[in-house]
């Protein structure tokens, strides 16, 4: 068969139900494949967008997302994608078309070196040198992608190679020597893991991204309601371990709940769990968490003591290791009585300091109230995709996630443009669920295009905008760092987000008043197909709690 055949062959075999793409002139004979293939082809308006949609429907799914380019500037303009992934570690395989084999280093029409370009920013990259390579080499993509620390990988595809005819044999196993990723645990390092918690006067469980990414989120729970161990969420971990819970301190980090930060700032005692230490959650390194010990825990061995150095290490999935860690505990028979001083020491700063704002004396709209009615309007049990800014740190603020895959946002690339094509691509990921994009008046317009691949295909995302008609958390940043001296942040009253809606085919609601505001966004969710609501918020609303670039945590603001 022709070996682009064979490229279809091999993602059915690895169960891949939709990919999102964009056709050029270096992959038509993979398009010419999809006519006969049997496999839902999502047509974006913008390589990003395809992207970023294949990222959410990895993360909404849990399964492997795929996005396909073409030659030149269609694989270059997967280039931002593919490194939001790589920073989420989110596993997506891109297929890029290439030039003509005899046209590579020529500076051929649309030729770049895509994989050069990407180096940084995968987990892995293939050039096919062969046709005969392809089955093999795909199958492999996959499981790279997919085993581990999941990632980006690339597959890059000169167009003469893929429309050569090979004997395709199935590939029903991948073995690769040199890459041997360790999943279980070891042991010895568990059970000091054990000891330490049980003499722990102080503890708190830091969970991140990689409990969701190994789907742990059951075992984490298991392993936190084992003793009263206090948790806390990074951002990308939000859901991992659900928000109402008694024991949960809310986010931490630099917009997260002063009880989440001062509790890691008096801990003696940090348990990391597929988390890297972050600067946006360690605020001054030097002076993070000065009186705890650290057990971390993760999969990817580079992570472990690179930014905090770790006294128990270990290596290995968090699902598999957390469940060895609860039996261990258990064995152990530690006091619980022994956490009352350090529980009566958080509740009095939760107390004392909880989430708040201060709600408008008139109808006008509190972005914080907008994601409070967001919450409510969606029962607490939407899909959220957010953008990146303001509106990012309110909803991980405000929006109490119950359930793991449920928040979906840009962390590590903190990418603008991300939550638009990412709920397209969980949508689709999830057809029964609700999804919606909580973004920014700026966030909107990177990729407002999608709303045309909403629209063809059918696909009902509601699209929250917090608009305030500014560049909201740079203006935020250039009042309180650089003495208000507002330098090109507004973004003025284009477009009419309404009209934009109603321009690609979609709805478009506005509302102004908070009076209202619960019931306009169960008629928006209530609406079929993609709608758009421009939801008017205080122009020069804050982000507090705030730790200040280079401060420590026990400083937050605000």
């Amino acid at each position: 068969m022709r070996a682009v055949d064979a490229v279809m062959e091999c993602l059915k075999a690895e169960g891949v139900d939709v990919v999102f793409g964009y056709p050029g002139g270096a992959n038509l004979p993979t398009y010419d494949a999809f006519v006969d293939a049997g496999i839902r082809h999502v047509l974006v308006r913008h390589e990003a967008g395809g992207g970023h949609a294949a990222t959410g429907y990895a993360k909404a799914t849990g399964k492997v997302g795929v996005a396909l380019g073409t030659s030149g500037p269609g694989a270059t303009n997967l280039v931002t994608p593919i490194m939001d992934a790589m920073m989420d570690s989110v596993p997506v395989v891109f297929i890029t078309g290439q030039v003509r084999t005899e046209l590579l280093g020529t500076d051929g029409f649309q030729e770049a070196d895509i994989l050069g370009i990407t180096m940084p920013a995968v987990k892995h990259s293939w050039m096919i040198q062969h046709p005969l390579e392809i089955p093999r080499v795909l199958h492999e993509a996959f499981h790279v992608a997919r085993t581990g620390r999941p990632g980006p990988v690339v597959v890059d595809i000169p167009t003469d190679l893929s429309k050569a005819d090979i004997p395709y044999e199935p590939v029903t196993e991948v073995h690769l020597p040199g890459y041997q990723p360790t999943t279980e645990g070891n042991v010895k390092q568990i059970r000091q893991a054990a000891k330490a918690l049980a003499s722990s006067r102080r503890p708190v469980i830091y969970a991140g991204g990689g409990v969701i990414l190994s789907d742990a989120s059951v075992e984490l729970t298991e392993f936190a309601t084992s003793d009263r161990f206090p948790v806390t969420n990074t951002l990308n971990g939000l859901g991992g371990f659900p928000a109402p819970h008694d024991q949960f301190l809310g986010m931490l980090g630099m917009h997260g709940t002063r009880a989440a930060n001062y509790a890691m700032d008096e801990a003696d005692l940090i348990c990391a769990i597929g988390a890297r230490f972050d600067d946006r959650i360690t605020g001054k390194l030097s002076e993070f968490a000065p009186r705890a010990k650290f057990i971390h825990i993760d999969i990817d061995p580079a992570e472990i003591s690179k930014n905090v150095p770790a006294h128990i290490p270990i290596v290995g999935d968090a699902k598999n290791i957390l469940a060895k860690l609860v039996n261990e505990y258990r064995a152990l028979g530690a006091d619980p009585s022994r956490l009352d001083e350090w529980w009566q020491r958080i509740h009095e700063w939760q107390e004392r300091h909880p989430l708040s704002y201060t709600e408008s004396s008139d109808s006008e709209i509190k972005p914080q109230r907008a994601i409070q009615a967001i919450y409510e309007a969606t029962g607490g049990d939407a899909i959220v995709t957010s953008d990146v800014g303001q509106h990012q740190m309110w909803a991980a603020q405000y929006y109490n996630f119950a359930k793991p895959r449920r928040w979906i946002n840009s962390g590590g690339l903190g990418t603008m443009g991300f939550g638009l094509p990412a709920a397209m691509g969980a949508q689709v990921g999830c057809p029964d669920q609700t999804v919606v994009c909580i973004t920014g008046d700026g966030s909107v317009q990177m990729n407002s295009q999608e709303l045309a691949t909403c629209v063809a295909n059918r696909i009902p995302i509601k699209v929250f905008i917090l608009n305030n008609g500014y560049l909201g958390m740079v203006r935020q940043w250039q009042e309180l760092f650089w003495d208000n001296r507002y330098s090109h942040v507004d973004m003025g009253q284009s477009p009419d987000f309404v009209k934009l809606a109603e321009a690609y085919g979609a709805t478009g609601l506005r509302l102004t008043s908070k009076e209202t505001l619960v019931d306009d966004l169960r008629t928006a969710l209530a609406t079929e197909g993609p709608v758009v609501v421009d939801i008017r918020v205080t122009r020069e609303e804050n982000v507090y709690p705030m730790i200040s670039p280079g401060a420590a945590a026990r400083e937050m603001v605000g």
